[in-house]
């Protein structure tokens, strides 16, 4: 995958947005509700913002669904959340397929259950036609894990002769990394007011602009986005080649 050219203004909306979905625990708890109500609403977040998105013009939209480091999470609250998952692809297939979202997972998925894999494959497959705007879920996703497996992959090719170590470089790196027909995000965006990457799309967020929002998940919505969008739009985008 070769890297974009830079851009010196980011005028236009932002091709590519990542989300880092913060802050569904803790708008349950501030409501003393369950903390699986907070993920139920994250995931109605998730809806409205996939339909702002492509209403905005947004080409890719990734998000940070669930990361390695979630299983570490209570078994109780890791459970709610795959019963989730699994309610949101079984019911969310059809309408995100009517509306032309073409849906990608990244990820290990050997760790997730089996019906989960069936689940994701069944969606990827049904919506693999579809071009108004790709919806890219990270789950049992970890930055740090998908830069390491493309490592492992491309050692294996030099030691097989396939290449040779000088080849190993920046673009052979994107190209063994989740998705790499999948353009880099231009556009990082956090909820819950923490300003943390989390391990999320470590290489591929290497120039993406950030932008935190205090609003909690399940709160956030096509305004949400928006303002972040408008936020990129007046920036200038350096990509390191200029001091000032």
């Amino acid at each position: 995958m070769a890297h974009a050219e830079p851009q010196q203004q980011s005028a236009a909306p932002p091709r590519h947005v990542a989300i880092i979905m913060d802050g569904n625990r803790r708008w349950a708890r501030q409501r003393n509700m369950p903390r699986v109500e907070g993920h139920r609403r994250g995931a109605e977040a998730v809806r409205a913002t996939v339909k702002a998105a492509g209403e905005l013009g947004i080409e890719y939209l990734t998000l940070f669904a669930f990361s390695s480091e979630n299983w570490n999470r209570p078994l109780q609250e890791v459970d709610d959340l795959m019963g989730l998952l699994r309610l949101y692809l079984r019911r969310e297939l059809a309408e995100l397929h009517g509306n032309g979202v073409r849906v990608r997972v990244i990820g290990e998925r050997d760790g997730l259950a089996d019906d989960i894999r069936a689940l994701i494959q069944q969606a990827e497959t049904t919506t693999r036609d579809n071009r108004r705007i790709t919806l890219i879920i990270a789950l049992n996703y970890g930055g740090q894990a998908e830069i390491a497996s493309a490592a492992r992959r491309l050692a294996a090719r030099a030691l097989a002769g396939e290449i040779k170590v000088e080849d190993i470089d920046e673009d052979a790196i994107s190209d063994h990394l989740y998705a790499p027909d999948i353009p880099v995000p231009e556009l990082l965006l956090r909820t819950s007011g923490e300003q943390r990457l989390s391990n999320f799309m470590l290489w591929q967020c290497a120039y993406s602009e950030l932008v935190f929002d205090d609003v909690l998940w399940p709160d956030f919505d096509g305004r949400n986005l928006e303002k972040a969008i408008a936020t990129f739009c007046g920036r200038e985008r350096r990509f390191g080649g200029q001091v000032g």
